[in-house]
């Protein structure tokens, strides 16, 4: 019987973001699936949207035995700590060395891990792997569509795979294209030419939607190019906020032969550069936004829909800021709602009050973001929760959610979720596990980016995106930027990136 081990060790990293991973945060896992060892992985993430689970459904028709090693994530922040990484990495890669006689390795990653001794954590994870396994053994990862693909990740791996969908509705889908993948490679015994091209500008993530243009039309021609000669094709837009060498959008190609792999890498590369103009858009202050909004209401049968992008949890925010708030408040919004808020403290304090009560508090502004405060004000508690639920929406696929003691807090005509974990509010339920109705709200503030899209673009009026304070700048020029690659362009069309300093060496 073919024997392969796997496991996945998933982390977003804005080197920007004001709070760590530390190990409690992988135990939780936030949006994803809770930390898990050994065999109880195969009944844990079966049938949730991550990689791990599409590789095991589609090992199962190949007859594989699977030695399970760990599967850990946590919520997009800053650096993982180096306790968390070790910890995590010494499971995973001693796992495999314990595993036996094996036949191959597949590893859910992410693809743009930081952590405070690693600028490649997964480079660096991939080369740990190769070391145990030798340099015959197939070992293939599937990545995250926002991975900053580095060389030595490409070096360790025959194979990597990116998402080729955001909002991420085939995460499960891409780790069944690494079990086709590897599977070839097992069936023919053939190492596949590889090639790697980075992109010479940043994408902002606003801009990396692939239900719109440009991106709709690049991963259609990138699909169309995959054949018998190119099994594999991947675009990689990249995460934006990782201040070290790698940061950058990135193709990387498997092919029968080097030139199959160059000439389909080349082709995708030169089409994505001839797009630069395009990955830009409208975005607009707190008050314009909620503005447009309410006028858009006044005839809209359905919700407009505002990103609160800047403070999104799925890209390194601590989901506290206020700003979209306050200017739903300051601006009269009426059957306004927005969440989820992070903070525990303010949660407590609304289950200790009860429902029905008022109660003052000093609303979320806790993560020391420049322009952003807490909010002082007197909200009535109209829902409490414990924060179990289950998240159904295309995104998080069917997740049980623990965002802890909840609250749905009203100030005016404006209803707040309140949580005492993170998650990027991308499902409906996370207004529903609080009593808010979304279908039947004029305004609704998400804390997101682009995944919420995929469960509310169908039930939206319109969409829009607003920068009010928070970690992930939605214009990537105005990051304090020190040690990209030379010569990047810090936005399209943006101003090259001049070193002042010399960077520290990559993992």
């Amino acid at each position: 019987m073919t024997r392969i081990a796997v496991g996945g060790f998933l982390h977003e990293t804005n080197t920007f973001a004001p709070t760590k991973a530390t190990y409690d945060a992988f135990t939780h896992g936030g949006g994803w699936p809770r930390m898990v060892l050994g065999g109880d992985i195969l009944k844990v993430v079966r049938n949730v949207n991550v990689g791990l689970a599409g590789f095991i459904d589609a090992a199962e028709p190949e007859g594989w035995e699977l030695i399970p090693t760990i599967f850990a994530a946590a919520t997009p922040s800053a650096h993982v700590t180096e306790d968390a990484y070790e910890r995590i990495a010494k499971v995973l890669v001693d796992g495999i060395a314990a595993a036996g006689p094996i036949d191959g390795v597949y590893l859910d990653l992410h693809g743009a891990m930081v952590t405070e001794h690693f600028d490649d954590g997964e480079g660096e994870l991939l080369a740990r792997v190769r070391k145990v396994i030798g340099k015959d053994l197939p070992l293939v990862a599937s990545l995250d569509l926002h991975a900053n693909v580095t060389p030595e990740m490409v070096a360790h791996a025959d194979a990597l795979i990116a998402y080729r969908t955001y909002p991420h509705v085939d995460m499960a889908d891409t780790g069944r294209a690494c079990a086709r993948h590897l599977a070839l490679i097992l069936r023919t015994k053939q190492r596949l030419a590889k090639a790697f091209r980075q992109l010479p500008f940043l994408i902002p993530i606003s801009w990396q939607a692939t239900f719109d243009q440009p991106c709709k039309g690049i991963y259609e021609k990138l699909a169309a190019l995959q054949g018998d000669a190119l099994p594999t094709l991947s675009f990689a837009p990249g995460f934006p906020a990782a201040d070290f060498e790698h940061c950058a959008p990135s193709v990387f190609a498997y092919g029968r032969t080097q030139a199959d792999a160059d000439a389909a890498a080349d082709t995708i590369t030169a089409i994505i550069e001839g797009h630069e103009d395009d990955f830009d858009g409208k975005i607009y202050s707190p008050d314009e936004g909620v503005r447009l909004a309410m006028e858009l209401a006044k005839s809209a049968k359905k919700p407009v829909v505002i990103a609160d992008t800047q403070d999104n949890p799925g890209a390194g925010g601590d989901s506290d800021t206020t700003g979209m708030l306050r200017a739903l408040v300051r601006n009269g919004a009426k059957r306004a709602a927005t969440g989820a808020i992070y903070d525990p403290a303010s949660a407590k304090a609304a289950h200790e009050a009860g429902e029905g009560a008022s109660v003052r508090l000093k609303l979320g502004g806790k993560s020391g973001i420049i322009g952003d405060a807490p909010y002082e004000a007197t909200f009535v508690v109209e829902r409490l929760s414990d924060g179990n639920f289950l998240a159904p929406g295309p995104y998080y696929g069917g997740r049980t959610m623990q965002m802890g003691p909840s609250a749905c807090l009203r100030i005016g005509d404006v209803r707040v979720v309140v949580a005492s974990h993170k998650a990027q509010l991308a499902d409906q339920a996370m207004y529903r596990f609080v009593g808010i109705e979304p279908i039947e709200q004029a305004i609704l503030v998400n804390k997101s980016s682009v995944h919420f899209r995929a469960d509310f673009e169908p039930m939206a009026e319109k969409l829009l995106i607003c920068a009010a304070p928070g970690a992930m700048p939605a214009d990537t020029a105005s990051l304090p930027w020190t040690r990209l690659k030379r010569g990047i362009r810090i936005k399209p069309n943006g101003p090259a990136f001049i070193p002042q300093t010399k960077s520290r060496s990559t993992g």
